[in-house]
């Protein structure tokens, strides 16, 4: 993606040219072999912000599609429904229209607005004619320990509810105990519960221990059929990091090559500067491509990214840095 293509636009929007995941049957051959050379992989992001550093106009234009993919989420125990209301008004307006005037874009939108359950209705109603979907999080978020039929049974009430992609927790214990096939068997099942609705399954990457296990999980819940891997809840001691996010999308790049089904990344929790959402855009860019900077395959969940992101938008047009109160936040 070229700095003129996203200033304009080009792109914005989330193509639908491919196919849904299918999933496929439980190979555990395959799963076994997956290795994670942690020393490598953390080298390799060690590199990152030096070699894929951005300045000036490239960098509003990386920043502007940062934004067009945010998951832009409330998930808090305090949640209201005006709470609700005044984020899907930042979803649809995220940044101030004199600024989007001025950097071309005046229709930018965020990817998605994600919510708990009893949230769904609120925010459908909020983004009515937007065409922003409403992500709920679901079977028994974030710890994922309530029974499992109630999990099942969450899943189709935020779909009768109007969501258009839930966000599921896996069981760490499976990950854990290395019982792949429960863990495909579950993931398969809450994929079925979601019918049309898009499911991105929440690894909780900070509580499954080692690389090895991230990759080989992640791998189980593409062949099960998910059609976006996710790190975390936020609510876990260790969210999002970039080690983490290179095994995942490597596992992403290795299933596409054996099946041709593409499958979407997100990472969330402790996404919360413009700096840190440039070099995830940097790491989807050099390992997937360019078809991996659409909100259809790639989304980054955070609360607080977009107001810094605004900021340094501000700071390109103006060359000045502004308080925070400039930018209404959700």
């Amino acid at each position: 993606m070229s700095a003129a293509d996203a200033r304009t636009g080009t792109g914005l929007v989330a193509k639908a040219g491919h196919p849904r995941n299918p999933g496929m049957a439980l190979d555990l051959d395959w799963v076994a072999s997956v290795q994670a050379n942690t020393s490598a992989i953390e080298r390799r992001c060690a590199t990152l912000g030096g070699r894929r550093s951005v300045k000036k106009e490239y960098q509003a234009a990386w920043l502007l599609k940062a934004i067009s993919l945010i998951d832009l989420t409330t998930l808090s125990g305090d949640d209201t429904p005006a709470r609700v209301q005044r984020l899907c008004a930042k979803a649809r307006q995220p940044v101030r229209p004199d600024m989007l005037q001025a950097l071309g874009l005046p229709g930018l939108t965020v990817g998605a607005v994600c919510v708990y359950h009893d949230m769904v209705e609120t925010a459908v109603r909020a983004l009515e004619g937007s065409g922003i979907p409403v992500a709920a999080v679901s079977t028994g978020f974030p710890a994922g320990l309530s029974p499992y039929k109630l999990r099942i049974a969450e899943i189709g009430e935020s779909v009768r509810a109007g969501a258009q992609e839930i966000d599921i927790v896996i069981s760490r214990r499976h990950v854990l105990t290395g019982n792949w096939q429960a863990l495909y068997d579950e993931m398969a099942e809450m994929r079925a519960a979601c019918g049309d609705a898009h499911v991105k399954a929440i690894l909780a990457t900070g509580e499954l221990q080692t690389l090895r296990n991230v990759a080989r999980a992640s791998l189980v819940c593409m062949m099960a059929g998910a059609d976006f891997i996710k790190t975390s809840t936020g609510k876990e001691a260790v969210n999002a990091t970039l080690p983490v996010s290179l095994t995942m999308i490597r596992a992403i790049r290795d299933y596409q090559d054996r099946t041709g089904f593409k499958v979407g990344y997100k990472p969330a929790g402790g996404i919360s500067k413009a700096k840190d959402a440039l070099l995830y855009l940097a790491l989807m860019k050099d390992e997937l491509g360019h078809d991996w900077l659409q909100p259809d395959l790639f989304r980054i969940g955070a609360s607080s990214l977009l107001g810094d992101i605004e900021r340094q938008l501000e700071h390109h047009l103006t060359g000045h840095y502004s308080a925070g109160y400039r930018h209404a936040l959700g």
